[in-house]
This record gives C-alpha cells, sequence and structure tokens, in this order.
C-alpha cells in the first residue's frame, strides 16, 4: 500500500521532480530564517530546470517588495533576458500574498505550487486578508485613500503611448 504521501502525489498528478522543486523552496525558507530573513522560499523551473531561487528579504534589505516570489521572479527575468516566465513553474513555500501574485500574472507564469497555506501564514502572523478585502471594496471605501489627481496631464503620457510605433507591448 502507498504511504500517504505517495498516494497525494498520484492523486494530484504532482511528480517526484515537483516534489524535489518545492522541497528546494523549504530548504530556502529555512535558510531564510537562520539568516534573520522571513519564512519563505520560492524557485521558477524552466524545462525542468531551475533557473532562479529567492527567498524573503523584507527586513534584511529593508524592502516590502523584496517577498521569496518577487525575488525569484527578477532573478528568472534576468536569466532568460526577458519579462515573460512563461512555461516556466513557480514552486514557493507558501501560497502567495495578493502582491506577489499579481507579480507572478504579470511576469506570465504557467504554473504555480506552494507549500502552506495563507492561513498558516496568518497563524504566525503573516496575515493578508486585509488586502484582499481592501481590493474587494470600491476605491473610494478603502482605509487607504486613493485620490485621482492631474489625470488630463497625465493621459499625454498615455496617448504617446499608444502612438508609438517601435514599443514593446507586454
Amino acid at each position: 500500500m502507498d504511504s500517504p504521501a505517495h498516494q497525494q502525489l498520484t492523486d494530484n498528478n504532482i511528480t517526484n521532480n515537483d516534489a524535489h522543486f518545492m522541497r528546494e523552496a523549504i530548504r530556502l525558507a529555512d535558510e531564510s530564517v537562520e539568516r534573520g530573513g522571513g519564512p519563505f522560499g520560492a524557485v521558477i523551473v524552466k524545462d525542468g530546470q531551475i533557473i532562479a531561487r529567492g527567498s524573503n528579504c523584507v527586513t534584511l534589505d529593508n524592502d516590502p517588495t523584496a517577498h521569496a516570489e518577487v525575488n525569484a521572479i527578477r532573478q528568472a527575468c534576468h536569466t532568460l533576458g526577458s519579462f515573460s516566465l512563461e512555461g516556466c513553474t513557480l514552486y514557493t513555500s507558501c501560497e502567495p500574498c495578493p502582491m506577489c501574485l499579481g507579480a507572478i500574472y504579470w511576469a506570465g507564469i504557467s504554473r504555480i505550487y506552494y507549500g502552506n497555506t495563507r492561513k498558516d501564514a496568518a497563524n504566525i502572523d503573516f496575515a493578508d486578508d486585509f488586502i484582499y478585502d481592501e481590493l474587494a471594496r470600491p476605491i473610494d471605501q478603502r482605509s487607504l485613500p486613493i485620490i485621482p489627481l492631474l489625470r488630463d496631464e497625465a493621459l499625454h503620457t498615455f496617448r504617446n503611448w499608444a502612438e508609438k510605433t517601435d514599443k514593446t507591448v507586454y
């Protein structure tokens, strides 16, 4: 009879390679904690090879955007020389937060595997439900004032972009 872990791999069409890559993301999270960073790690894989690794260094770098997934995305894009990570898979030690999820979508990553859930993260004081709640509210009802200003002047740049013939669309 199969072990529960082996059965889970089989039931979800998850391969031993997937488990290997997830274990690397978890190892990076452990290493990050040891260095004084946050408990998150991520790897990006293309064609069966790890092309980028990232860990959370928000407090180490004094950068609130330095999440494991964002750091891995930056490294992967640099490695590939492209802003598109289409065909890549992200393995992350925790379900991505809203910021990371936005970056993942913008990068065009094809698949995400995650370890811990966002509820697991909330249980250790990494809660992001307030952001999901805020995004669901109308802009004028959010806790952070978001105020339109000089739209007519700002539209000039968008017109220039729309008319530009040698732009790279993304």
